[in-house]
Formats: structure tokens, C-alpha cells, sequence
């Protein structure tokens, strides 16, 4: 029933997006299948609103409000339905959430927002020199390693051509303040100012670099709140997410050496100290109650009829390892226990 697909041609462009249609991604599956179930996809709309009919259970339905997000010719309308799902993600169902508990859904759990994961990730990237070596050849991630009970490492690429990521890295530092860690840099490109520059001006970044994904499953949550700026992060449990973590910096030189490369982060870990996470997750987790949860095992949201959270906003844990598979597992669950709307 899907759409006309090709073969994956190995070239390394999975996650900075793939040029031969052979990706498995949402409009090639989910969202193709469910147009041809009449679905319509309403793209390039930002929900703003999201209101209860009548009933403030919503159980008559809901009005959901949407705008485009173009400043010139914007666009804006209502959509009634008897149900809705929040599906943004972490970053984009969480604020809105915290939005609307302040006005159009002042039931929402007092839980929400908190219980946010980074999945205890560190993101390292090794440049080589070596003109033969070539990274970007392969699929985005083909492969793991478990270097201890709770931790995992894998090597990820990006197709030759996509460079733009080394506008924003700088040498692999550790430090206790932003002033060592800025001179522990500066010290690193003039130790070696040629290797150093070429680093960053090899041709074709993406082609000589290899990136080091490290995850593990120890626990820290955070708390994501809206302030006077906008959202804001706050530590609730167990220590603060750190870029700065001794084994991924061991093994990223170990690897370095074996490629003949440089090992590099984004710079705002060098700078501020902050860690980069590729899958943000939780702030709308599940629990027995609303005192413990913003969802029941179902995904039903606590306070509300026929309101459903199915993204990453719903995973209370830190899988150490990609959880695209378990919110998709979980998702699924949740659909397929949704009654037929022709059923009694």
C-alpha cells in the first residue's frame, strides 16, 4: 500500500536528509497510509489553542486554534473534533501544554513539565586528516557499542557535503569554568596551529568526520516552566546533565588516535558548559494519578476526555540508547486501544 520507494544507496544522508527516497519516514509510512485513508495533512501550522467544548472534561469535543507561522500572509482558523492527540515532540507539546494549563485547560496535571530527560547523552565528533579516510559512506548509524552496564556508544555520519555543523565546534575541553575551559582551547589549537586549522577547514567536513554518540541510562531530570523569556530548565533529581564525561572523552581520544584525527564539540559546551542531547525526552510522563502523571499506561491524558499525549513527552526513563522505536511502540499501543468511532 505505500508509496514507490527506492534502495538505500549508502550514502550517509539519513538524518541530514535522504536524496534517493529510500528513508523510511513519516510521509513515506504513517502519514501516506493515513491519507489514503482520508486523512488530511495540514501542513506548516502552528496550534495555538486547543479548548474544550461545552463540557470542560471535553467530552463534547474540542476546538483546536492554529496559525501559520509566516510573518507576511499569515493565516489562522478553528478546527472542531471530537478528540485530540499532541504529537509535537518534547519541545513543541510541553510548552504549548504549559500554555494552555494556565488558560484554555486549567485541569492539566500539576506534573507537567516535570520529569524532562536528555538521555545522559555526550556528542563528540572526531575530524581526521588523513585524505583516504572516508566516514560518510554507510547508514547514519549502523552500529553500538556497550561500554559498561548503563552506557553505549555509536558512530554516526553525515553525508559528504553536509559541513555546516563545523561552524559551531571547537576543541574537546573539560573544565570547571567557562575561563579554563576557554584557555584549556586556546591552548589546544596552539599547541598544534596547522593540525588545528585544518581541522576545521578540511574540505568536505562531513566526509572526514566521524561522530561519537555516547548515552547512558543514569538517572537526572529536569523541570522545564515557563518564565518572563520564555522556557526555562530547572535540575529536580540527581546530578546536572554535563557534556564534560570522563569515559566519552577517553574514548573519543582512544578513537582519535586510531584515525589520526582531533576530537571536537559543539561550542556551547566549550563556552557555557552545556550539554547537547539528540533526543529530549519526558515532561508529560506517565503515572497511576494526575498527582504522579500528565498520562494514564494508555497515553490518556488525566482531566480530559478523548485527549491523548503519543511523543517523546510521554518516556519516563533514559533508555541509553535511541528511543525513537520506543515511542513508537508506545504510540502504537495507544492507537490501537482507541475505540473504532463506528463501534458502540
Amino acid at each position: 500500500e505505500g508509496p514507490v520507494r527506492e534502495g538505500c544507496r549508502f550514502c550517509g544522508g539519513c538524518m541530514t536528509g535522504c536524496r534517493y527516497n529510500a528513508k523510511n519516514t513519516l510521509d513515506k509510512n504513517y502519514l501516506y497510509l493515513a491519507m489514503k485513508k482520508g486523512a488530511v495533512i495540514q501542513a506548516e501550522s502552528e496550534v495555538i489553542d486547543v479548548k474544550p467544548i461545552a463540557a470542560p472534561d471535553g467530552s463534547e469535543g474540542y476546538r483546536v486554534k492554529w496559525k501559520t507561522p509566516t510573518k507576511f500572509f499569515r493565516k489562522s482558523g478553528v478546527i472542531t473534533s471530537r478528540g485530540v492527540i499532541f504529537a509535537g515532540g518534547v519541545l513543541g507539546t510541553i510548552p504549548l501544554l504549559l500554555k494552555l494549563r494556565k488558560s484554555s485547560l486549567p485541569d492539566l496535571s500539576p506534573a507537567l513539565g516535570y520529569g524532562i530527560r536528555t538521555n545522559s547523552e555526550s556528542l563528540i565528533g572526531i575530524t581526521t586528516l588523513d585524505r583516504k579516510t572516508v566516514f560518510s559512506d554507510g547508514i547514519a548509524i549502523g552500529s553500538i557499542l556497550h561500554t559498561d552496564s548503563h552506557s553505549h556508544i555509536e558512530p554516526v555520519r553525515y553525508a559528504s557535503g553536509s559541513g555546516f555543523w563545523r561552524l559551531m565546534m571547537s576543541p574537546l575541553v573539560h573544565g570547571s569554568n567557562v575561563f579554563t575551559r576557554v584557555f584549556k582551547a586556546f591552548g589546544t589549537i596552539m599547541s598544534h596551529p596547522i593540525q588545528n586549522l585544518k581541522v576545521f577547514f578540511v574540505w568536505d567536513w562531513a566526509k572526514r568526520t566521524q561522530i561519537l554518540l555516547y548515552m547512558r541510562t543514569l538517572d537526572s531530570t529536569l523541570r522545564f516552566s515557563r518564565g518572563l523569556l520564555g522556557m526555562r530548565s530547572s535540575m529536580i533529581k540527581g546530578k546536572n546533565p554535563t557534556p564534560f564525561v570522563p569515559e566519552a572523552r577517553e574514548l573519543a581520544h582512544k578513537y582519535a588516535e586510531l584515525v589520526k584525527g582531533e576530537p571536537i564539540v559543539l561550542l556551547t559546551e566549550t563556552v557555557l558548559g552545556i550539554p547537547t542531547t539528540a533526543h529530549i525526552l519526558g515532561g508529560a510522563v506517565m503515572g497511576k494519578n494526575s498527582n504522579e502523571g500528565v498520562i494514564d499506561k494508555n497515553n490518556r491524558v488525566f482531566g480530559y476526555k478523548n485527549m491523548y499525549i503519543c511523543d517523546g513527552s510521554a518516556i519516563c526513563a533514559n533508555p541509553g540508547v535511541n528511543p525513537s522505536l520506543t515511542i513508537t511502540a508506545i504510540s502504537e499501543r495507544a492507537i490501537s486501544l482507541i475505540p473504532d468511532k463506528n463501534s458502540n
